[in-house]
């Protein structure tokens, strides 16, 4: 964990290689994956660059391999993995470098073999369509000529009839006079807005009539199954004519020529030829599909590893267009190396150069200062990963900064477990990250999704999650809202054995209050969860809690500022911001935490007892609640059964104040024997300095006033000190500027921005402090709110119906289960997520969290592949 805590360490390092021996110098450092290269030629674009023309036949082998995958995509073929990444990346060939112009034949053997194959598909399946459309149409127009058209002439004779006449002999109308017709096949889905527009064309003078198509047609072109209609359209003109001929063209509709349909021989023996042809088409069609389908399968076998092979020499060429060449034959190359990894580093370069029997020998050396900014990197493992993902997506951290990943793997799901404790819900979630670690190793070998994928990865954080729930549940003694009696509650209430407690009875405590037979063992008594008062106890205890964890965890995240400064060599940083820092949140707020856990740990029934005026022959005397020893009163030895006294032996005579009654004497109202309001008590120190209303310790009013005082000079500290002192470095090296001329105007300039950051610094330190202490109440407000919700579930969903049949309870706990999975089981737990990330993100690290880093990206095969895989096709 120590290496954890702060980034590798970098080397700046200077690379001369051979340029023969270059390809297989970068292909061991690739597999290494240690080295990030700085590009030397930033004046070049992508096309001037020595190497661009192998990455241009990269680019196109990357095309090839998405045009194989999705005809693979085409026929339903899952893609065959190239097996283990590691295993890929370790293994190595001597003909690295002649495997780029081997894949490009074999590959452009393939692309040819496959669009040939593809064309004549395409040529096929549009013979096959015209010839399918063809005798559709022709059944259609058959039908249609032989039941329709005959009803249709003889509903106009019936209604025409009656006006024969005087032209009876010439049968009312010329019989050599025909329509013309258009028949064809349009897409069902244009049908509509086809017809709608030979209406509006021909202004209603044709007869249209549509019949669908049973069997969906292909698209050659997209593979797609379209529904289609047989038309036929009659008219009886040349002009309409062409007016439905453009129509037809521009709705895409076929038009079929059909022969005279009166001849019936004609019409059977185009049907039996086209029949005939259609079978003809569609065994040539299936063989062609056959013939492609086998070659997507050896396709799919090598997909993988041919893209892997790829990306591989790609990402070699792209670092090598990052190379300088300033000598001929040799190549120039920098960047940052893990400083542990840079021996393996250097071996690399020399081993390839080896190999190669090549006389010229390289060199990698370490380059002197300046440098340029380091990048930062951290070497995590399965379960640290998810962790540092969680804080780089905020920012990454400055090189050597202090990384909050180490404390948020900690505190993350230990304040998620504070908002969502639950026992039940907190097992559900546990069992859920119980699970994706039981299937780390088959998901890591899955492609997954973005969002499981973000699951996989965050497997351990859920896991932890789920059991800090779970611990927190046992804390407050809560599983879905009801309270678990595992050792027995210290209280119990009159007529409790007999179930008939009544309302407004107190509970009593069943050992000696103090002793160790009164504490519950672990977590809150669950006798809480039945009381008339359970609401304001849980609020109290929670909103303590959670004041107590937010300020230890801001305090913290104020020391790591410190660390920092001391690392870093930051001597005013150290002293006029981190110091005051310590100063003014140690004077209000871990004070504030001492008073807590000081009223915790007193022992109140004995103060609030000795101020208490109580008659020496009454039973309440000589109890064990008070610490001290009982004295009786001098006017109960003088007056007898009347008098009464305090435990301590103060005469009480009526009217007495606590003042007067209390023996601590530790001044205000309260004299020390009255529980404070903690919340006044703190207002009080600002307001009304020196004025303790009720104290809890001898001198509080003079310490509170040393603690405001400290905090008062803390604030000009902080935000003029460290000007000062950086003004005054200024001034003794002034001079060298002054010669030159202009000096003054950038030494001005210069201390205005500090001054003006060192203001603001100021001011969101102070304020954040009351502010973020503030934002710590959310773990208090999402706990009640959970536990509240549960217990609405429960009372309104199951205890209602219990009650009543068991068909009412069974649906209750269907109401019961889909409520507590939709609400407390899905949208809390990410609510508890936003809210802990957002106390991370924010109150927690912006007390010392630059997040201006440079990610560490290495030049490295296996995140290269890894993007390759994880990208969509």
């Amino acid at each position: 964990m120590a290496r954890w805590f702060r980034s590798e360490p970098m080397q700046y390092v200077s690379m001369i290689v051979n340029e023969d021996a270059a390809h297989d110098c970068l292909a061991d450092l690739g597999r290494l994956g240690v080295i990030q290269f700085t590009d030397l030629n930033p004046d070049l674009t992508p096309f001037q660059r020595r190497y661009v023309s192998y990455v241009k036949r990269c680019d196109e082998l990357e095309r090839k391999l998405r045009f194989f995958s999705n005809e693979c995509d085409r026929f339903n073929l899952e893609l065959a993995s190239a097996g283990d990444l590691d295993s890929f990346i370790l293994s190595s060939t001597t003909k690295e470098k002649q495997l780029l112009e081997a894949l490009e034949v074999e590959l452009e053997g393939y692309e040819s073999q496959m669009r040939e194959l593809n064309n004549f598909s395409e040529r096929l399946t549009i013979e096959y369509n015209e010839k399918v459309e063809l005798q559709e149409v022709l059944e259609k127009a058959r039908r249609f000529f032989m039941t329709d058209a005959p009803r249709l002439a003889v509903s106009e004779m019936t209604s025409t009839g009656s006006s024969e006449g005087l032209l009876s002999n010439d049968h009312g109308r010329d019989l050599d006079m025909r329509f013309s017709s258009i028949t064809g096949v349009v897409s069902t889905e244009e049908k509509q807005r086809f017809e709608r527009m030979i209406f509006r064309a021909t202004r209603g003078n044709c007869f249209v009539r549509f019949a669908p198509i049973k069997q969906p047609i292909t698209d050659p072109h997209t593979g797609e199954l379209v529904e289609k209609s047989v038309f036929i359209v009659f008219y009886k003109s040349v002009s309409i004519e062409n007016k439905l001929k453009k129509i037809c063209d521009a709705f895409q509709a076929h038009r079929y020529s059909l022969p005279d349909m009166d001849d019936a021989p004609a019409i059977d023996r185009m049907l039996t030829e086209n029949a005939q042809e259609l079978v003809d088409s569609r065994t040539v069609l299936l063989k062609n599909q056959d013939t492609r389908y086998k070659l997507c399968q050896v396709l799919a076998q090598n997909i993988e590893k041919w893209t892997w092979i790829t990306v591989r020499e790609k990402s070699i060429y792209h670092s090598l267009n990052m190379f300088k060449s300033d000598v001929a034959g040799m190549l120039r190359g920098e960047g940052w190396v893990i400083s542990e990894h840079l021996d393996e580093a250097k071996m690399c370069v020399a081993r390839a150069h080896a190999n190669m029997d090549l006389g010229q020998s390289s060199l990698v050396d370490e380059v002197p200062k300046p440098w340029p900014t380091p990048p930062t990197h951290f070497t995590t493992n399965k379960f640290t990963y998810g962790y540092q993902e969680f804080v780089n997506t905020y920012g990454i951290p400055r090189y050597r900064e202090a990384n909050p990943a180490l404390f948020t793997a900690a505190t993350f799901p230990f304040l998620f477990g504070v908002m969502y404790g639950d026992i039940g819900h907190g097992l559900f979630l546990f069992a859920a990250g119980l699970y994706l670690l039981a299937n780390e190793k088959k998901n890591d070998q899955a492609k997954l999704g973005e969002m499981a994928a973000g699951m996989h990865a965050g497997r351990y954080m859920i896991a932890m999650m789920g059991f800090f729930a779970v611990y927190a549940g046992f804390l407050y003694n809560d599983m879905f809202s009801l309270g678990l009696n595992l050792f027995g509650s210290r209280w119990e209430f009159e007529g409790q054995e007999y179930n008939s407690v009544e309302n407004g009875v107190e509970a009593e405590p069943t050992a000696q209050y103090g002793s160790p037979e009164s504490v519950y063992p672990f977590g809150l008594d669950p006798m809480w969860h039945v009381s008339a008062n359970e609401l304001l106890f849980f609020n109290s205890f929670k909103m303590k809690l959670s004041v107590i964890l937010g300020i230890i965890q801001m305090f913290g995240g104020t020391c790591l500022k410190g660390l920092n400064a001391i690392y870093f060599g930051e001597k005013y940083d150290f002293l006029f911001e981190f110091l005051p820092m310590v100063a003014f949140a140690c004077s209000l707020f871990v004070y504030m935490v001492f008073l807590i856990f000081m009223k915790w740990s007193i022992n109140w029934n004995s103060r609030m007892l000795s101020a208490t005026c109580i008659s020496p022959d009454s039973d309440g005397w000589g109890s064990a609640d008070y610490d001290g020893a009982w004295t009786v009163c001098d006017s109960y030895k003088n007056n007898g059964d009347d008098a009464l006294c305090t435990p301590w032996g103060y005469s009480c005579y009526g009217g007495e104040t606590t003042e007067e009654l209390c023996p601590l004497d530790y001044g205000g109202s309260g004299d020390g024997c009255q529980p404070p309001n903690l919340i006044t008590t703190l207002i009080s120190i600002a307001l009304s300095p020196g004025v303790v209303d009720e104290p809890l310790y001898e001198g509080q009013a003079t310490i509170q006033n040393y603690l405001l005082m400290v905090a008062g000079i803390s604030v000009p500290v902080l935000l003029l000190a460290k000007p000062y002192f950086l003004s005054k470095e200024a001034e003794s090296h002034g001079h060298h500027d002054d010669e030159e001329g202009h000096g003054d105007d950038e030494e001005a300039h210069g201390m205005g921005e500090i001054v003006i950051h060192q203001a603001i610094e100021t001011i969101e330190f102070v304020l954040g402090m009351v502010s973020n202490t503030a934002s710590y109440l959310r773990l208090w407000a999402l706990s009640l709110a959970h536990s509240e919700l549960a217990t609405v579930f429960w009372e309104k969903a199951m205890l209602t119906t219990l009650n009543m049949n068991f068909f009412a309870a069974f649906i209750g706990f269907g109401v019961f289960a889909g409520t507590t999975m939709g609400v407390l089981l899905m949208m809390d737990v990410l609510e508890c997520f936003l809210h802990a990330l957002r106390l991370h993100w924010v109150e927690f690290q912006n007390k010392f969290f630059k997040a201006d880093g440079v990610r560490f990206a290495p030049f490295s095969f296996k995140a290269s592949l890894a993007e390759a895989t994880a990208a969509p096709s």
